[in-house]
């Protein structure tokens, strides 16, 4: 009689159980906080930005730009933050509204984006 090893009868009870033999963690970045956040109505003409994700990212592969209507992106200057933060300032901003978009590169690499609408009022 062949002796089994300890894995091996792990993985065997794994399968009569119908369980996968490896749970896989998903670790991509999200975002836990926002400001502004989605649809949110904010006051300009000077909009500080921050977005805290639920991992650290990796700062100089992340990027933050944002979109007016009908626009080109406009990169948004980084300033300095927790690693697990993008944060910046938006200056001069008419009344109207606009997209935050993110793009980042988290610990276990993988890139997420999205896109945050927000509204600048006077």
């Amino acid at each position: 009689m062949q002796r089994r090893s300890a894995s091996g009868l792990a993985a065997l009870l794994l399968a009569a159980l119908g369980l996968p033999p490896v749970a896989a963690a998903e670790a991509h970045a999200i975002i836990v906080a926002a400001a502004p956040g989605p649809g949110e109505q904010v006051k300009g003409p000077d909009v500080p930005v921050a977005l805290r994700f639920n991992s650290r990212i990796d700062r100089e592969r992340s990027r933050l730009s944002l979109l007016r209507n009908g626009g080109k992106p406009e990169i948004v200057a980084l300033a300095a933050s927790a690693p697990d933060t993008l944060a910046g300032k938006l200056s001069g901003l008419p009344p109207g509204s606009y997209r935050l978009r993110w793009q980042v590169l988290g610990v276990d690499g993988h890139i997420t984006r999205g896109d945050i609408p927000f509204a600048v009022i006077p």
